[in-house]
């Protein structure tokens, strides 16, 4: 999700609007009997999770977005649905850079909703400023990573986000590039901004590696403090993440108890003198690293204290004829 807030134009449309709303309504609506307003959906500004779209990416949003619904809290209900947008367009205020030097541009909509009983209260907070952050939820083809370049989600990059790498000379803030939008699905109204110019969420997917960032969505999801709400793809991410942990953690459990038991076995012959639950006790006491350095150490000590005898003497040793009986 990347995040957004509502502008202050709001009110009746023009002429122009209301023919660009017609479009998507099955009988043509009058003035009186629309709302509309614009919303920030989104910028090139640096965000809280080190994330910026190119400017690019907004240029290609701004086709995408057109005809796309508003809901709440990306809910997947249809009667979720409050808004459409009708119109979405790239403005840059003159004057305005980002935290890179770029010039400052956001993705910028009108959106309309019919004036309804159902939707008076919802106007009613929309022109009181208490509906006033958004988020969009949308699908880019790459994320890559400001200071190598590199595709981050095809692993390989070393950077971490919000890391400042270079000399005093040249230092360079990492962040994420989000590129190559391939689709818009929705845009929501949310509670939690994230965006320190706008105010949303962002929720980003993609073809290739999609479980990949449903679970870096979870994460940031997670680490709040208040309710937490996970969209269908991104409680299948955690599910699959649970079922990766506890595969993982039972080979774990399983290589360490054998590893503990040849620990005991080669430390009772190395150290007789000690008392197997003290050995036991001092094993446990220590990690798979450490556990497998005693197991080296346990084997070299035995391998200087009990050198395994030649079972035949060299041939150069043997007495000629030594062997002749068992021959044929």
């Amino acid at each position: 999700m990347k995040e957004g807030y509502i502008a202050e134009e709001s009110g009746r449309p023009n002429e122009q609007e209301l023919a660009a709303i017609n479009r998507f309504t099955r009988r043509s609506l009058a003035a009186d009997e629309v709302f509309v307003f614009s919303v920030v959906l989104c910028d090139n500004e640096i965000d809280r999770d080190y994330e910026r779209f190119t400017m690019e990416a907004l240029q290609t949003m701004a086709g995408l977005y057109v005809g796309k619904t508003g809901i709440f809290d990306h809910s997947m209900k249809g009667s979720d649905q409050v808004a459409r947008i009708f119109a979405c367009a790239v403005e840059s205020p003159p004057g305005q850079t980002t935290r890179t030097g770029d010039p400052y541009a956001r993705l910028k909509a009108r959106a309309y909703m019919p004036v309804t009983e159902k939707n008076r209260s919802l106007i009613a907070e929309i022109d009181a400023g208490i509906k006033k952050e958004v988020s969009v939820g949308c699908r880019v083809g790459q994320v890559l990573c400001s200071v190598c370049g590199a595709e981050v989600r095809q692993g390989g990059c070393p950077h971490e986000k919000g890391r400042v790498y270079g000399t005093n000379g040249s230092k360079t803030l990492c962040h994420h590039l989000l590129c190559h939008p391939t689709d818009a699905y929705e845009w929501s109204f949310v509670a939690v901004p994230a965006q320190p110019g706008a105010g949303v969420v962002k929720s980003l997917c993609q073809t290739k590696g999609e479980k990949a960032v449903e679970w870096e969505e979870v994460t940031k999801s997670l680490s709040g403090t208040g309710p937490v709400h996970l969209t269908a793809g991104q409680a299948e991410a955690l599910r699959e993440r649970l079922q990766q942990l506890e595969e993982a953690a039972g080979a774990a459990n399983r290589y360490r108890e054998e590893a503990m038991k040849e620990a005991l076995r080669l430390g009772g012959l190395a150290q007789p003198e000690w008392q197997r639950e003290l050995l036991q006790k001092m094993l446990s006491a220590l990690n798979d690293d450490e556990l497998r350095e005693a197991k080296e150490a346990f084997t070299r000590k035995l391998d200087a204290a009990l050198p395994l005898p030649a079972q035949f003497a060299p041939a150069a040793e043997r007495c000629p004829g030594a062997t002749a009986a068992f021959q044929i």
